[in-house]
């Protein structure tokens, strides 16, 4: 049984309950995610940013996304690499922690939402769209994705940080909000409720979002003769749906199991997908999909012509 001391700065973080034939092998994989998240994100929004073909807002919004997960996985996987005896941290890491792996999953769904507006505008309304899209409007776009999110997170991680804590032991591979107030032996009914509302307005408004701008992107290419505008709405939202979907169900999921402390172990696995696979597919998604970017990469990557010399 855990013993009790209050307001410990040393926080112990639980880990996977893995035999030690395991550890290295989890080791290579936690440490081969990361190095392909890292360089994968990292290379998709140097190419946006070097590239001014792909100064759009569909690939500045996806430029969102890279940078998102960059941010998310550093302050979380390099962590997990730890052994077992080192799984350590301060308080105020743990609370940085928390704050940005509740960042991280706030502004992907709301940068998701701009992008099915963006593509929504773009099927719907293509000859407005330069003049709805335009940059001012995709500053204002990405300032309030980034921001919504600061907001939320940043009221529900001070709700939590107000408690005093009795216990040091995370039942977890990481420190989130829900991890860090059940270390407080005070009432957290206020963080429950807060978590609550934040967890059903953002789902609720994301999923809302996705299914009112996906129907009426389906309305127009079954009543349009354009096989060029279907083709293009099946490709672009389809790379879309699938990120949101993948981001939505590993979310879900993780959420769910929070609920059943029965299933603890499923719950680190499942904390630990949301975190690698959503970053690790959204620059092969994009990537594969976009003719711009592919192109860029064929330029880069093309081999040169060695002319002789004389």
């Amino acid at each position: 049984m855990e013993n009790y001391t209050y307001n410990s700065i040393i926080i112990q973080l639980e880990g996977l309950n893995v035999s030690k034939g395991f550890v290295i092998l989890l080791f290579l994989l936690l440490f081969f995610s990361y190095l392909f998240i890292i360089v994968a994100n990292f290379a998709i929004a140097v190419l946006v940013f070097l590239d001014k073909n792909l100064h759009q807002p569909m690939y500045l919004l996806f430029w969102n996304l890279s940078i998102n997960d960059i941010l998310g996985n550093s302050i979380i996987l390099p962590h997990m690499l730890h052994p077992p005896s080192e799984r350590l941290i301060s308080y105020y890491e743990c609370v940085i922690q928390a704050f940005t792996i509740h960042m991280y999953g706030t502004t992907v769904q709301t940068v998701l939402m701009i992008m099915a507006f963006d593509r929504y505008v773009a099927i719907c309304n293509p000859l407005r769209y330069a003049a709805i899209m335009t940059n001012k409007m995709l500053v204002k776009l990405t300032v309030s994705a980034w921001g919504v999110s600061f907001v939320l997170v940043g009221i529900m991680v001070s709700l939590t940080i107000r408690l005093n804590r009795c216990m040091t032991m995370i039942r977890g591979l990481y420190c989130s909000n829900a991890a860090l107030f059940k270390l407080s032996c005070e009432s957290v009914f206020i963080n429950n409720v807060y978590g609550i509302i934040v967890t059903v307005v953002m789902f609720t408004a994301s999923i809302g979002s996705m299914v009112l701008t996906y129907t009426k992107i389906t309305v127009v290419c079954l009543t349009s003769k354009n096989k060029s505008l279907n083709s293009k709405a099946l490709k672009t939202c389809s790379t879309h749906l699938v990120v949101y979907l993948i981001m939505l169900f590993s979310g879900t999921l993780t959420i769910i199991l929070h609920r059943f402390p029965q299933y603890a172990e499923h719950r680190k696995v499942s904390s630990l997908l949301f975190q690698i696979i959503p970053s690790g597919l959204n620059p092969i998604i994009y990537g594969a999909q976009s003719k711009e970017i592919r192109k860029f990469l064929s330029k880069w990557f093309k081999p040169q012509k060695v002319f002789p010399t004389l």
